[in-house]
This record gives C-alpha cells, sequence and structure tokens, in this order.
C-alpha cells in the first residue's frame, strides 16, 4: 500500500487530498509545513511527497533540495498557485518527479501520483531484477536432496519462512545458502516483494556501508549524487547479507542498531529514514567462536541467531548426488545448448565416492565442464583434493574408450569457453567470476585481453 506525505499550510487542501487518496486505499501523512513534515519523515517510511512550494518558513523548493541532498528515497511533486516557467525547471532539476499547477482537478493530481508511484516501483523491481540476474547461477533454484539432512531442512524452511524472525544460514562455502535464503523468501509473505542479495565479502570495508544504507550527495569523494541502498530496494522484502562474517564491527554495531530500531541513516545525511525489512544473513564462520575471540559482536550475533538452519557439506550426503547431478545436467544442457550426457552407472558410483570440497557448487561446475569436453572426465575426480571413497580409497572408474581427434576441443578452447560462460553467468562480474573461477581477478583479465574480450 503506497505511503503519501501531504505537505501543504492550507488546512483545505490537505484535507481535500487526504480524503482523495485514503479513497484509493493509500496511508496518508499530513504537515502544515517543511519542518512538520521532516518530522513525519523521521517516524513513518514515505513512498511519494506532494510539496506545496509557498510554505511558511522554508519555501517547499529549499525542502526539495534538502531532501535530495541527504538521500531521501521517494518521489515527490510540487504544487503551487504561483510559478513561471524558470520555477517549474528549476523544480525539476532540482529532483521533482513533476510540477502541478493550482487549482488542478482530481484526475489531474491522481494521475500525476500514479506515473510516480509506477515509476518508483518500476526502478526499484529493475534494480531488484539486474542483481539477481547477475548472481543467480543457473540450475540452482531449488533445494534438491532426499537424505534426512535435507529433508528436515526444507521442513524447517517451510516452518520458519512466514514468521518475521531473523534466520541465520549456516555452511561451508558452496553448499548453497542464498538458494536456501531464497526460499525462505519464496515461502513468506514477503515474496511478492524484492528479495535483494548481498556478498558482504565482495564489497570492499569502504563502500559496503553506503552500499547497504545509501549516501547523500557529496558525502565523500566521488559521491556526486545522493543513492539509494540495498536497504531501500529490498523495502517490504528479504535483505540476505552473505558471508556477515566480513562486516567490520563498527558496520556490526550500525547492522545492530538497524535491527532494533527499523530506521537507516544514509551516508553522510542527518535524516533517519524507517525501513521495513526482513534480514536473512549467512557464514561460513563459526560465528559464536569469532564472537568469543572479540571478532564479532555477540550482541548482534544472539540477535541473528534466532533461528539457525544448518546446510550439511555434501560428503555428508553423498545419496543426493545423482538427484543434483541430473537437475543440473538439464539445466546447463538446455543454456549451453548441447545434448545431456548419459549418466552410468560407473559414472554415479564416481561422483557419489567424490568428496567433493567445493560442495554443490564444485559439482555443478564439474557438470558444466562435462558438458564441454562432451564426457564426463572421471579422472579430474581422483587428482583433485579431498577425492576418493568414503572409505578413503582413491575410486578408480572403468577406462574411457579413446576420444576421436574430431570431437576433441583444445584444452585452451575448453578453458577458454568454460571462462566465458562463468563471466555470462555473473553479468560480466569478474570479480565475481574470479571469485567462482578459483583465479586471481589479475589473472582473468589477463586471459580476457588476451582473447579480446
Amino acid at each position: 500500500m503506497p505511503s503519501v506525505l501531504v505537505v501543504d499550510d492550507e488546512e483545505g487542501m490537505r484535507s481535500f487530498l487526504s480524503r482523495a487518496l485514503a479513497r484509493r486505499g493509500w496511508r496518508v501523512e499530513t504537515a502544515g509545513s517543511a519542518e512538520d513534515g521532516a518530522r513525519v519523515l523521521e517516524r513513518a517510511h514515505v513512498d511519494l511527497v506532494i510539496l506545496d512550494i509557498a510554505l511558511p518558513g522554508r519555501s517547499g523548493l529549499d525542502w526539495l533540495k534538502e531532501l535530495v541532498g541527504t538521500g531521501f528515497a521517494g518521489e515527490v511533486i510540487l504544487i503551487t498557485a504561483f510559478a513561471d516557467m524558470n520555477t517549474a525547471i528549476d523544480a525539476l532539476r532540482s529532483g521533482a518527479a513533476d510540477f502541478v499547477l493550482k487549482p488542478f482537478r482530481i484526475e489531474q493530481i491522481l494521475n500525476s501520483i500514479d506515473r510516480c508511484i509506477e515509476r518508483a516501483r518500476l526502478t526499484r523491481e529493475n534494480f531488484v531484477l539486474r542483481r539477481q540476474l547477475s548472481s543467480r547461477e543457473s540450475g540452482r533454484e531449488e533445494i534438491v536432496g532426499q537424505s534426512d539432512s535435507m529433508t528436515r531442512l526444507r521442513t524447517l524452511v517451510r516452518r520458519v519462512a512466514p514468521t518475521p524472525s531473523t534466520v541465520l544460514i549456516q555452511g561451508e562455502s558452496g553448499v548453497g545458502k542464498e538458494l536456501v535464503a531464497r526460499a525462505l523468501h519464496e515461502y513468506s509473505n514477503r515474496a511478492a516483494h524484492p528479495f535483494v542479495a548481498v556478498n558482504c565479502a565482495a564489497i570492499s570495508a569502504d563502500l559496503i556501508e553506503a552500499e547497504l544504507f545509501g549516501h547523500a550527495k557529496g558525502a565523500f569523494t566521488g559521491a556526486k549524487e545522493s543513492r539509494k541502498g540495498l536497504f531501500y530496494y529490498a523495502h517490504g522484502g528479504t535483505l540476505f547479507l552473505d558471508e556477515i562474517g566480513e562486516l567490520s564491527l563498527t558496520l556490526q554495531s550500525k547492522l545492530l542498531r538497524v535491527l532494533e530500531e527499523r530506521r537507516i541513516r544514509p551516508v553522510g545525511s542527518e535524516q533517519e529514514v524507517p525501513v521495513d525489512v526482513r534480514l536473512v544473513t549467512a557464514t561460513n564462520r563459526d560465528l559464536k567462536a569469532e564472537a568469543g575471540q572479540g571478532r564479532f559482536r555477540p550482541d548482534l550475533f544472539y540477535r541473528l541467531e534466532v533461528m539457525t538452519l544448518t546446510i550439511p557439506p555434501l560428503r555428508q550426503r553423498a545419496m543426493d548426488v545423482p538427484e543434483l547431478t541430473a537437475l543440473f545436467m538439464r539445466h546447463l544442457s538446455a543454456r549451453l545448448a548441447v545434448p545431456p550426457l548419459p549418466v552410468t552407472p560407473e559414472v554415479t558410483r564416481a561422483l557419489m565416492a567424490h568428496s567433493w570440497p567445493g560442495n554443490v557448487r564444485e559439482l555443478r561446475n564439474f557438470v558444466e565442464r562435462s558438458l564441454l569436453f562432451g564426457e564426463f572426465p572421471l579422472n579430474d575426480l581422483d587428482n583433485a583434493a579431498g577425492g576418493g571413497n568414503a572409505a578413503g580409497a582413491p575410486f578408480s572408474p572403468a577406462p574411457s574408450p579413446a576420444p576421436s581427434p574430431a570431437n576433441v576441443l583444445p584444452l585452451a578452447e575448453v578453458e577458454k569457453r568454460h571462462i566465458l560462460v562463468v563471466l555470462g553467468q555473473c553479468g560480466g562480474n569478474k570479480t565475481r567470476a574470479a571469485e567462482l573461477l578459483g583465479v586471481s581477478r589479475k589473472t582473468l583479465d589477463r586471459k580476457c585481453a588476451e582473447w579480446g574480450v
């Protein structure tokens, strides 16, 4: 339900707009001055401000410039009975979404409001969609596995999802923590609202506060314009903070305050903005031990672990490997436009015997590499760290028939195709691609330069 703040010194105008907007089911706040309007914004989230220019004390235009400068996230429609073309141009340049002259027909102002609300909705949805497309890995949209541990995990996800409680997801790298976080969102009553995921380890310590909370114009070098943060884009939905243990103690303190007060303050701004976000976090560390050693705030840890979900490593649930393999084969063969490979009993036995130190992510990459080769490179499993069967003895697959030169790609070409596929998955984000490939960013830059990418 959109929320609107009407700021006008005429009581009749405030009453007129309040009644008209309330009939449409919108929540309406009113104020008679810029100062009163600022106090409303301190206690309530507002999607749109209808602001008169001629106000007692500070003018509406001056307050608009201040709002934009401090990182106000909503839309603003300026209204006035006295204005010329220069005033209108100044209003739009200052950040107003529209400019409406009094007296106006109710349809005129309602149409303007509808356009602003729709534009804000599309901006937020497009931002979230771009992040999802750049970060989501194909073939990982389902919680797969019939082992007791995964069956119990699915049950807990469905039980916890409808609640407003914070959730801490624990597990080794590559087990699928974001997948579980998405499931918590999709089974919750926030499913119609955004799911925003951020990897705390992938953003520099200097920038992550502004990334989360937004920043005001001039807040730091390079901040030429104010910018909304991820908490804004997740409003009404779920914010997933992966690798929460990477946050500095200072930022942990600010995050704790947000959880307790449900308000954020953009970097460089004096204005606090109410937020409605469910927080889901994840880590591959032992946060309780980290807290005991002073590397993580104990009060934040206990605030986050209201409910803890632990995802077991793949080596502890080998019976899930065939189902995961079939899922990845189906998704990846379609995306790469190559025929799926037959998974023989010998292949299944080899896959189940491997310990998968990289967990589900490693299995998925192995299936993709197999599709690029045109066969399962089972010898790679023998040579991989941690390979071997449950008893510790290495698995020896049945010898494969000699490959034909006509259907074998040179190793350099296989490497190039694989790297380009991963880059495409990451939306061109080389830092993320390098992380998934297990190489340095410098190495990836060098290879891309060689290929003219």
